[in-house]
């Protein structure tokens, strides 16, 4: 079997931004984003996928705003769009799917735990993180663990990961710890960017191990001198954004088998009319029928 987990956060903003998209009355234009995640985790399920989970963000803050005073948060979301988080979960659960909404930690910590579940459950072929965002691809391992983007088609296993940061899964923390991370709130140490971060990260291997002294890196790269006094001046602050950028992984997401689809709740019918959609109910009622 194979498993899906799906950035359900990143699906909304993704549908609620796009251009263009389904033409319904004006009076459902208000679950737009909704309406399209839906349709395409639907989507999933008739393009054979049988283990789904979808991590969400039930609200914006986590515990990582108790350790950075600058981490992300929900100011600036528009309101319309924010409106629609909760009954996302709501949909999805009514269309039989299973949701992980998350409180103190986020969408992403969920889909890592998940991950790591899937990957010790040795009847799984392969596991697809659905999310192109760079904080997920530590979780990628080998060819089995891979991150897919929905929107290009695009697959990253772990050579896919060292090609595109320079940097093996394991280290993507310590490169965003030096790098940053403007999406989610922390800015990295000065001077450092994606090339030298991963020049230095993939010769150590983590922060911990990079000497104090550029005389004493083992690397050829540009600047050494001001990237070692950099890091040794903000050595504290990028150990914080390196806990700030590492995935929980122990999150409760339950096991594989509580991730099989197995066809639309009862009241799926009535969700799909208060989206304006009403075609959804008939696409999923078919296929739990060819399923069974």
């Amino acid at each position: 079997m194979n498993v899906h987990l799906v950035d359900g956060t990143y699906e909304l903003f993704r549908y609620f931004y796009a251009p263009g998209g389904d033409e319904v009355p004006d009076a459902f234009e208000e679950r737009r984003g909704v309406r399209g995640v839906v349709s395409s985790i639907l989507g999933l399920l008739e393009g054979e996928a049988t283990h789904v989970g979808v991590a969400t963000d039930h609200v914006i803050e986590s515990f990582r705003n108790g350790l950075w005073p600058g981490y992300k948060t929900g100011e600036g979301i528009d309101p319309r769009l924010f409106a629609q988080f909760h009954p996302l979960e709501d949909a999805l659960v009514s269309l039989g799917v299973v949701v992980w909404p998350m409180l103190n930690e986020e969408a992403d910590d969920a889909l890592g735990s998940a991950a790591v579940v899937a990957e010790r459950d040795s009847r799984v072929e392969r596991v697809y993180v659905c999310s192109p965002d760079k904080d997920l691809a530590q979780c990628v391992r080998g060819t089995r663990v891979v991150q897919l983007d929905r929107r290009k088609r695009e697959v990253r296993d772990e050579a896919g990961v060292q090609a595109r940061f320079g940097v093996p899964p394991a280290s993507i923390p310590d490169w965003l710890a030096l790098v940053g991370d403007s999406a989610d709130g922390y800015p990295g140490l000065p001077g450092w960017g994606e090339k030298s971060a991963a020049a230095v990260v993939a010769r150590y291997g983590s922060i911990d191990a990079i000497p104090d002294d550029a005389v004493d890196w083992d690397v050829d790269v540009r600047g050494a001198a001001r990237l070692a006094s950099a890091l040794a001046a903000g050595r504290g602050d990028a150990l914080l954004f390196r806990t700030l950028a590492r995935l929980r992984t122990d999150v409760a997401v339950g096991s594989v088998d509580d991730w099989r689809w197995q066809g639309p709740r009862a009241d799926f019918v009535a969700t799909a009319a208060s989206l304006g959609a009403p075609r959804l109910a008939s696409r999923a009622e078919a296929l739990a029928r060819a399923r069974a």
